[in-house]
């Protein structure tokens, strides 16, 4: 769902958010970048790849717990605090926005010692359904992947 791409010689956001056709504030914000001078060559970068076909925003309300938002939309609380950079026992904040995984879906974080044969047994699918649906798979810690029930 997500791709990584290492940051070569000359590259600028803009060229980078032009080639992977994405917004550049969505690139930036996903990488929790504030300024684009921060860009370094040999520097990896998540690059977003349709958020809307996967997720929901959420804004988080006065009250809100991560335990809560998951029961609600029948997310594990573990899962959700991963897609969204956070520990399950983090302050979430009023107007905060953070993404819900859609329900028609299947996620998941990959882990240490992950193989491409152990993850196609944990999607119960195939290698080409995997591939088609999921860009590029690097199988390093952290990378979300997903698959259509």
């Amino acid at each position: 769902m997500n791709d990584i791409y290492k940051i070569e010689s000359g590259d600028t956001i803009e060229s980078i958010a032009s080639m992977f056709r994405v917004n550049i504030d969505d690139l930036l914000e996903v990488n929790n970048i504030s300024y684009p001078m921060e860009l370094r060559e040999g520097m990896n970068l998540i690059i977003p790849q349709n958020k809307d076909d996967y997720f929901l925003t959420y804004v988080i309300e006065k009250g809100d717990t991560l335990y809560q938002i998951g029961r609600k939309y029948n997310i594990n609380p573990d899962l959700l605090a991963a897609l969204n950079g956070l520990n399950k026992e983090d302050y979430i904040y009023p107007n905060q926005e953070i993404l819900i995984p859609k329900n028609n879906y299947s996620y998941y974080l990959t882990d240490e010692g992950d193989t491409l044969s152990s993850v196609i047994s944990i999607f119960n699918s195939d290698k080409d359904k995997l591939l088609e649906e999921n860009t590029t798979i690097y199988l390093m810690p952290g990378q979300l992947l997903v698959s259509k029930k």
